[in-house]
């Protein structure tokens, strides 16, 4: 495992926590980075169009501080002007890297124009590729899928138009945008890009375990990994990864008290970041995966849904951790 560069800022490790929308706020951030292994996070992507009208709800996403560094901040959108006064705007906010997504498939996202749809129209894509590294003097960095549809493969034209705009890195999810997260991320494509460019390629897709990890490295020749759902409700995976590609060694998995313990943590950052009532809703969606496997996890999931507030949650995981067995409550 080696640390790689994008451009003058070093990731060391060379995991890099995935953007994610509704989940990669700065308290999930922090839960990754204090874990250790992480050696960048990602923010939740950011509408260009949202952050051109200063939509109140953007600026508060507006959420790093200094622990979590470096940060790349995503943008997206499909006007070049538009994206390329977003990445200003969010610089000056104080963004490591800028990220711009070509990547994400959800409908909404489509429909503007935006995310994966530009794999369709790659004179467009060059646009906005030239727009924002005119606008922003940080490295820029991509994140893509390896195309639209099936038999598509725009990633290869993409990366190399990329590089000629002089974006820093591109980070490739190994599936088309019209998979979804169904089948299998093809390493194998992402290993061609890597061949194709010079600059550095961050592999994404179908890496949930510490040897995952190992075989995606070998597979891809990669300069780095991206983890967006296998870290959810399990921010250790990115030292557990690290520590296996260093040593060979599996750390043993968290036990029960640790996945409470980390929930009830989480659930108190999001509480100082959100307020009682917003932080208890945004914290239901996190707690199925930090207790996904526990004993009783079916009766303990009903209960934590009927919470309304954070303290109720916090009343709730420290009464499981009470029941853990003995055995199970040692770090």
């Amino acid at each position: 495992m080696r640390p790689f560069y994008i451009r003058d800022i070093l990731i060391d490790p060379p995991l890099v926590l995935a953007p994610m929308a509704g989940v990669t706020n700065h308290a999930f951030r922090i839960m990754c980075k204090r874990a250790g292994g992480c050696g960048l996070v990602s923010t939740e992507m950011f509408s260009a169009y949202a952050v051109k009208f200063r939509d109140p709800g953007t600026e508060t996403m507006i959420d790093w501080t200094d622990e979590e560094r470096p940060v790349s901040v995503q943008v997206f959108g499909g006007d070049p002007e538009t994206v390329a006064l977003g990445a200003k705007v969010l610089q000056d906010a104080g963004a490591d890297i800028i990220d711009i997504n070509f990547g994400c498939p959800v409908p909404k996202v489509a429909r503007s124009g935006s995310g994966a749809v530009l794999l369709k129209n790659l004179g467009l894509a060059r646009e906005i590729l030239i727009a924002a590294r005119e606008a922003v003097s940080i490295p820029l960095t991509i994140k893509t899928r390896i195309g639209w549809s099936q038999d598509d493969r725009s990633v290869f034209e993409l990366a190399k138009t990329a590089q000629i705009c002089g974006v820093d890195a591109i980070t490739v999810h190994g599936r088309v945008a019209a998979q979804g997260y169904s089948g299998k991320a093809d390493w194998d494509i992402i290993a061609e890009v890597k061949r194709l460019v010079d600059i550095p390629v961050i592999a994404n897709g179908d890496v949930a375990t510490p040897e995952d990890a190992a075989r995606c490295f070998e597979v891809t020749g990669c300069d780095g990994i991206m983890i967006g759902r296998a870290a959810l409700g399990n921010p250790w995976i990115f030292r557990r990864i690290a520590h296996y590609l260093v040593t060979g060694e599996l750390l043993p998995e968290p036990t029960f008290a640790d996945r409470l313990r980390a929930a009830g943590e989480h659930a108190d950052l999001l509480r100082k970041l959100l307020g009682e009532r917003r932080a208890a809703n945004e914290m239901r969606g996190h707690l199925v995966h930090y207790i996904k496997g526990l004993p009783g996890a079916p009766k303990l999931r009903n209960r934590l849904m009927m919470t309304r507030s954070i303290e109720e949650i916090q009343e709730v995981l420290n009464e499981a951790r009470s029941k853990c067995e003995p055995g199970l409550v040692e770090a």
